[in-house]
């Protein structure tokens, strides 16, 4: 194989990739008006159910540019030899490859921030403003930014060293190491996130003695399951969405409400929507997840290794001088087939899991407190009642709406 055989190979990729997507993406909006399920019919009045199709069809046309606009922007820089002018940038500050790699791999980050923030502005001034979502200032839009890429720096910046220095330094077996480094750090990232990651953007606070606590706890002692770490986050600052997650192990375990979802639903739908988050724990889905993220990324990291050394992967990037983070890229993008076959069988697990996890709630608690929380969470983020199948398949990490009240009503 040479290397224009393996960028045409690339190309091929990126465009029918996006042609799949499209494909989806327009069936499901065919359905946007459908007849409303009998189960869901009370979800929306006539007033919601149209501001909620508008939302929808509004995200789909966005969606739209957007997507095409980010694969003509990769697809000119692949023809124009963009990657091999970006390189030859980085080398000429350093002969390092560890630094060679940081300052390469940093300009395509600002490059690709600089091209995508006015996308990601609009989306959150306009769209989600027009729509009663967005309570995000400007201040912290920016404030946002500047941190994620300082994190991105600093945390991105420090793996992808370590990797290039374990590959100049054991070669094929680098990835071994790489692996056990990712472990580590994913493992460290679980643990700790609430606590280091999350202040950095959000305010928590533990909810507040009184009757909402109560029931949480009487509901955990019925369980047999301790819980003294719950936390209040102030989602609100950026939007009126609600959400709940469960975080940590041992003594780090905890469960982080939104004050919006606090305000949005009554005690008995907060406590429902808690059983939920206990059942994941309980079910081992949390532990599940955890080793699957960790021993696929072994499997990728593998292969990496396996295809790394060849130089015809930088040299199908336009790129004359090998290097392991041009190849790295150039595996990104060929990898990418494997990565949505992995991606459809872990959203088929989270799916299951998603049941199973209601079941527990519907177990150990009450099914319509937590019905009436899915409904209320749905009708307050004008989430789409009527999805089509294929796209539910696709990309749906979770089941419908219907068919979770079919299961917790069964």
């Amino acid at each position: 194989m040479t290397s224009t055989t393996l960028f045409y190979i690339i190309i091929a990729i990126i465009l029918i990739d996006f042609i799949i997507d499209k494909v989806l993406e327009g069936l499901n909006a065919k359905h946007f008006n459908d007849p409303v399920p009998k189960e869901l019919q009370d979800v929306y009045n006539t007033e919601e159910y149209e501001k909620s199709q508008a939302y929808k069809k509004t995200n789909y046309n966005f969606g739209i540019l957007t997507s095409t606009f980010s694969v003509v922007l990769t697809l000119a820089f692949l023809l124009l030899d963009g990657f091999e002018y970006i390189d030859t940038m980085a080398r000429s500050y350093s002969e390092n490859p560890i630094l060679i790699a940081l300052i390469f791999f940093g300009i395509i980050m600002i490059g690709s921030d600089l091209l995508t923030t006015p996308f990601s502005y609009y989306q959150t001034f306009v769209i989600e403003e027009k729509f009663g979502f967005n309570k995000t200032t400007k201040t912290t839009f920016v404030l946002d930014k500047l941190k994620g890429i300082l994190m991105m720096a600093v945390l991105g910046g420090s793996i992808l060293a370590l990797i290039i220095w374990f590959y100049n330094v054991t070669g094929s077996y680098f990835w071994l190491y790489a692996w056990g480094l990712v472990t580590a750090f994913t493992i460290f990232l679980n643990m700790f996130y609430a606590r280091l990651i999350v202040p950095l953007f959000n305010k928590q606070s533990p909810l507040e003695n009184g009757s909402l606590r109560d029931k949480i706890s009487a509901y955990a002692e019925t369980v047999g399951f301790t819980l003294d770490k719950i936390f209040v986050i102030d989602g609100s600052k950026r939007s009126t969405k609600a959400n709940a997650y469960f975080s940590g192990f041992g003594s780090e375990k905890r469960v982080t409400l939104y004050d919006t979802l606090v305000k949005d639903l009554d005690d008995e739908e907060i406590v429902a929507v808690l059983a939920h988050e206990v059942g994941h724990y309980k079910k081992k889905h949390i532990i599940f997840n955890l080793i699957t993220s960790i021993l696929l990324t072994g499997l990728t990291l593998f292969i990496l290794s396996i295809f790394i050394t060849n130089p015809l992967l930088s040299q199908a990037l336009g790129v004359e001088i090998p290097s392991f983070h041009v190849g790295l890229i150039a595996f990104g993008l060929l990898y990418s087939p494997i990565s949505e076959i992995t991606g459809l069988v872990m959203n088929w697990f989270s799916r299951k899991f998603e049941y199973q996890a209601d079941d527990y709630a519907k177990n150990t608690y009450e099914a319509e407190p937590l019905i009436s929380s899915l409904k209320k969470l749905s009708k307050n983020s004008l989430s789409n009642l009527t999805p089509h199948k294929a796209y539910v398949f696709m990309h749906y990490s979770h089941p419908t709406l219907l068919e979770r009240i079919k299961n917790l009503k069964s």
